[in-house]
């Protein structure tokens, strides 16, 4: 009824808004310890409880219809009234000055009201879920979801973008051409094609970002291209001094606790008790020595789900997950568990402390059980200087190493601001891989 009279109300002009502060965060972000496992990703096929749809990025075709679905849970045990609401942002993730109504098919406020309780689980939870609703244009979004008794405060905000294929991106992936950087570095170089599309200024009106795995620390902007064939209509990006270059890393480490009744892969033991269960990973050690090991990984993503019932979404327990990373202690730098759960942020969530008895490093994390990839990150010393100037968070080289022959997966976003539009669109969109093996 609410909703009705909101909608009466927006229709007859007369606005009423929430009362948000005007610094509303635009990344990938949980500001309650209680909110756990936030998934955002596109319901694919005819099965849509299968979790490794999880394994898709948050990132969808709007001529296709794909819709994105809202997963979450909150540890509190009790129901809270959550609401959600949608921010427009620019490539460079900044809000737009678009208003709500020129980008939202609705009002922009949306209750969350489809939740289970969590069965079986000595942690008990709530379990959320929210389809996103249609955009009406291509381009960033952010997904802020917050308390309806109070507007500002935001429980999490999570982003996701929605394309329209205007412009055609082909791509490859390859080694770097460099022979400093032939076995541990990658380069992607792309053509795209604008027949059919208008450019003002073809070299300067296109706006390019890649991403490295689905991560938002890993990514490329500000190229140009190195040939413009007019007649064509389509613009080369060969760049030969290397800022189309990624640092291969290495594949992922990656854990199974779909199961407590047994040791899943990479699990050193479980301890059961009453009111909750600790899986101890096998201790792991220093890979950026020797040579490159071929294993198979999600490209850094993870997979909730429950070995005996496959209902992963409210019977999977919250397991007190123990990393052990044996090394010497680096002086004042500070250790991470980093991955996906986290957002592949670096915080108190994931630090690690050193143990000197076991002359390892080891960190305490609450996870839901599922399958999990990670890697280990350093702070406090600074990465090797990469020829694409990507601003990274943390040193995972020192730990990790980078190679080439590690398989990854490249996206390539093409934004454009059309004439007389106050905000960027995404008009083009590829996915490739490289060294694929499945």
């Amino acid at each position: 009824m609410i909703r009705f009279f909101r909608l009466f109300l927006l229709l007859n002009g007369i606005v009423f808004f929430p009362t948000f502060a005007q610094n509303l965060p635009t990344e990938d972000r949980i500001f309650e310890q209680t909110i756990k496992t936030v998934l955002l990703y596109p319901v694919l096929g005819n099965d849509p409880a299968n979790p490794a749809q999880t394994l898709n990025p948050p990132v969808i075709d709007q001529s296709v219809g794909t819709q994105l679905m809202l997963e979450f849970d909150d540890l509190t045990a009790s129901f809270r009234p959550f609401r959600a609401k949608f921010i427009h942002c620019n490539v460079n993730w900044e809000r737009s000055i678009l208003n709500d109504i020129e980008f939202t098919y609705e009002y922009n406020d949306y209750p969350i009201q489809d939740y289970q309780i969590s069965q079986n689980t000595k942690i008990p939870y709530y379990h959320y879920r929210f389809p996103i609703p249609k955009m009406k244009l291509p381009g960033n979004y952010v997904l802020l979801v917050y308390n309806e008794r109070n507007p500002n405060q935001i429980y999490f905000s999570r982003r996701f973008s929605a394309y329209q294929n205007r412009v055609g991106v082909s791509a490859t992936a390859e080694f770097a051409n460099d022979p400093q950087l032939r076995f541990t570095d990658q380069q992607i170089n792309f053509e795209i094609s604008y027949r059919g599309y208008p450019l003002i200024s073809p070299q300067d009106d296109l706006k390019i970002v890649i991403r490295q795995d689905y991560r938002d620390d890993r990514i490329i902007t500000g190229l140009r291209p190195t040939n413009v064939r007019a007649f064509d209509n389509l613009l080369e990006y060969r760049l030969f001094d290397l800022k189309n270059t990624f640092p291969g890393g290495n594949e992922y480490r990656y854990f199974d606790t779909r199961t407590v009744l047994s040791r899943g892969n990479y699990v050193e033991r479980i301890d059961r008790k009453e009111d909750r269960n600790t899986a101890f990973v096998q201790t792991d050690g220093i890979r950026s020595v020797g040579a490159y090991v071929q294993t198979d990984d999600f490209n850094g993503q993870y997979v909730i789900d429950h070995l005996e019932t496959h209902i992963g979404a409210t019977q999977s327990d919250y397991i007190t997950t123990v990393f052990t990373l044996r090394m010497d202690e680096i002086g004042t730098a500070e250790v991470f568990v980093n991955g996906p759960f986290n957002f592949w942020q670096l915080n108190d969530l994931n630090r690690m402390s050193y143990v000197p008895d076991l002359r390892a490093y080891q960190a305490e994390i609450q996870l839901k059980q599922g399958v999990y990839n990670y890697n280990y990150s350093v702070k406090g010393i600074p990465p090797p200087v990469s020829r694409s100037g990507m601003n990274l968070t943390g040193n995972e080289t020192l730990i990790e190493g980078n190679y080439s022959a590690t398989e990854n997966e490249y996206e390539i976003f093409v934004y454009h601001r059309p004439p007389a539009s106050r905000a960027d669109q995404l008009v083009g969109y590829r996915r490739i891989g490289i060294n694929k093996r499945k």
